[in-house]
């Protein structure tokens, strides 16, 4: 089993805990997992089983640090193209580096590596990457999801971790405190992904930013549709953004309000909440890439895990 590429696959080691201590298995090249002998907590695998390549468009795991996945997976996603759509969802996430072991804990489920045996994610992994991430996830509309609800994954048994309990720290990068749907990279693949996330996007100029009950209301001058979703054309007129959560950390992107914007949100209960946004400028690079690529976006229809 050979080891994955990219900046992150070296540095995500994902480590088997047992009740007695930690079985580290190193990068994917070095891991044996014949060593780790009969699962003690009875587990088998619901559904006849195939190990498949892990493909290089499922951005979440593809440098995780294994080449090879269980299908279905943990999560009962039956076909390769469930497990891309459904796993999209949290590559924003993952970009967000909200804990160290975001990537791990998701990709134990999402695509679990090769074995005999199902072994899931450690309860208090599951717990660390929640309570770090879901302050972030709440910006955007999101709590949870409860098909990932801690307490359903094993605290004592042969379990998917990534450090030692006591190592739960944040990975964010020092002095970062730019609220999180403006935290974005300039780059083609990164701008559909949010596409492809977001329920609506919109060509825009800004006329007003002000603050109310805790979050950024962003009051539109001309606004163009590029995807419409859950906004009535009747109500585009009328459109009101939120930043949610938003009212006390900096958007750059809001400091200059003279140019156009490209915004994309979703519909939670009555409000828009902006999940993105870019300067429209169609001098850089990556952004002409990510119009061309506007025109056909490849987003996958099955529904979302967060719906």
């Amino acid at each position: 089993m050979g080891s994955a590429g990219g900046p992150g696959g070296a540095a995500l080691r994902a480590l088997v805990s047992v009740a007695a201590g930690l079985l580290a298995c190193g990068v994917a090249s070095e891991y044996d997992y014949s060593d780790l002998g009969p699962y003690p907590g009875g587990r088998f695998y619901a559904k006849p089983h195939q190990c498949v390549a892990i493909p290089a468009d499922l951005r979440l795991c593809h440098s995780v640090g294994y080449d090879k996945m269980v299908l279905p997976n943990l999560l009962d996603h039956e076909t390769m193209a469930e497990v891309k759509h459904q796993a999209s969802s949290w590559v924003p996430l993952l970009n967000k580096n909200c804990h160290m072991g975001t990537q791990v804990f998701l990709c134990s489920l999402f695509a679990p590596v090769c074995l005999d045996r199902p072994v899931y994610p450690c309860r208090w992994l599951c717990e660390a990457v929640r309570d770090s991430c879901e302050p972030v996830m709440q910006f955007f509309g999101f709590f949870w999801p409860e098909m990932l609800k801690c307490d359903q994954f094993p605290q004592d048994d042969v379990c998917i971790a990534m450090t030692a309990p006591n190592a739960t720290e944040v990975s964010r990068p020092k002095g970062t405190t730019v609220c999180p749907p403006c935290d974005n990279e300039m780059k083609s693949e990164a701008i559909v992904e949010h596409l492809c996330a977001s329920e609506f996007a919109l060509k825009m100029t800004i006329k007003e930013v002000k603050k109310e009950n805790g979050d950024k209301m962003i009051i539109p001058r001309k606004r163009k549709a590029l995807k419409l979703g859950p906004i009535r054309k009747k109500n585009l007129k009328k459109l009101v953004l939120f930043l949610k959560n938003g009212a006390d950390c900096p958007c750059h992107q809001l400091d200059n309000l003279s140019h156009y914007f490209l915004i994309m949100g979703r519909q939670v209960k009555t409000q828009y909440l902006l999940t993105a946004i870019y300067k429209w400028d169609k001098k850089n690079k990556e952004f002409k890439k990510f119009m061309k690529k506007m025109k056909s976006p490849d987003c996958p229809t099955f529904p979302s895990v967060f719906k």
